[in-house]
């Protein structure tokens, strides 16, 4: 099986923070982060509280997102469920 959105994946966007975007504006806390593949927003993970990456996939059909911590270089696609990784890529950011 094959993500069908890969042609909305920029492997060169830069974050748009160093953590979850609406955990920072409100004083939450995340447990792991990733990155829209679409427009660089920064979201907190489902096993957080917020689940504010799947929010942003919900509120905007950004359909790819990539972890963004330190080490892990895999991609999540939403509407295909789907986890991958790509060759031949920049490392993935990751927060400090």
């Amino acid at each position: 099986m094959t993500c069908t959105h890969l042609d909305t994946i920029d492997v060169t966007l830069a974050p748009g923070t160093d953590g979850c975007e609406e955990c920072l504006a409100t004083g939450g806390r995340w447990v792991h982060l990733r990155m829209c593949q679409e427009c660089g927003h920064v979201g907190c993970c489902d096993n957080s509280p917020g689940r504010h990456a799947t929010g942003h996939n919900t509120s905007t059909s950004h359909p790819v997102i990539r972890s963004f911590e330190p080490g892990e270089e895999w991609f999540w696609c939403y509407p295909d469920e789907l986890a991958f990784e790509l060759e031949d890529v920049p490392p993935a950011p990751s927060h400090s």
